[in-house]
């Protein structure tokens, strides 16, 4: 006799799991807020003078943030996956997967920096040597400017294409997605405060996920 093994489930997204986008969203811009009020005038910041206690303080503070904004941006990113289902598309999911992996990794890349060269050569309590600032926090500033917030621009791109294509956002959440994509890639490493862009959008997705997970929620006891 051949005994039937019942059907194995699928494991299902968690429906809070677009409050991770939320978390990472506000922590993300909490610690650009932090990192903008310490290095106001950005990397350019070194040739005029030193950092005071004050706003070495709040680069520190941004600096402890950014791991906790990545592990919350991979549940992002899940999240958003889960969304949109099995009928995604191959390439465009492609683009999607490399360019949050690479914005994570990037973003991990530039914290570390600066926080090598808040803690170390030079004596405790003391500022960093001129030249040692001054290369860290440019390599830094760059890494995150330069390169991290483009790779966010992919990621809001593709994103903002997946759901245009599949029908599965609202249009007004493409077309911002799209001027935000246009932003990060031409405009966050000119004018300051624009990376803000990149968890503003996080927040409205998010948002919206939620809100969807939370209709699905109500809708499958009555169905």
């Amino acid at each position: 006799m051949q005994t039937s093994t019942p059907p194995r489930q699928s494991l299902q997204t968690p429906r809070v799991a677009g409050v991770a986008g939320i978390v990472f969203a506000l922590l993300l811009a909490a610690a650009i807020v932090l990192m903008r009020l310490g290095i106001p005038q950005g990397a350019d910041a070194v040739t005029t003078q030193a950092p005071d206690p004050a706003r070495r303080s709040a680069v520190h503070w941004a600096l402890t943030l950014v791991p906790f904004a990545g592990i919350f941006f991979l549940w992002f990113a899940g999240a958003v996956r889960s969304h949109v289902g099995d009928s995604e598309d191959r390439f465009l999911a492609t683009v999607f997967l490399g360019s949050g992996l690479v914005f994570t990794a990037t973003m991990f890349g530039a914290a570390a920096a600066a926080t090598a060269v808040l803690d170390t050569a030079h004596p405790a309590g003391t500022s960093p040597s001129r030249p040692t600032w001054d290369f860290g926090q440019h390599f830094a500033y760059t890494l995150m400017t330069g390169y991290a917030m483009r790779m966010a621009a992919v990621f809001v791109c593709s994103t903002s294409l997946i759901g245009h294509r599949l029908g599965i956002l609202p249009r007004w959440l493409t077309v911002l997605g799209f001027l935000s994509t246009l932003v990060l890639l031409f405009v966050s490493s000119e004018v300051p405060w624009a990376e803000l862009v990149f968890p503003g959008w996080s927040l409205l997705l998010s948002l919206y996920l939620v809100a969807v997970g939370f209709r699905r929620a109500t809708a499958a006891p009555a169905s």
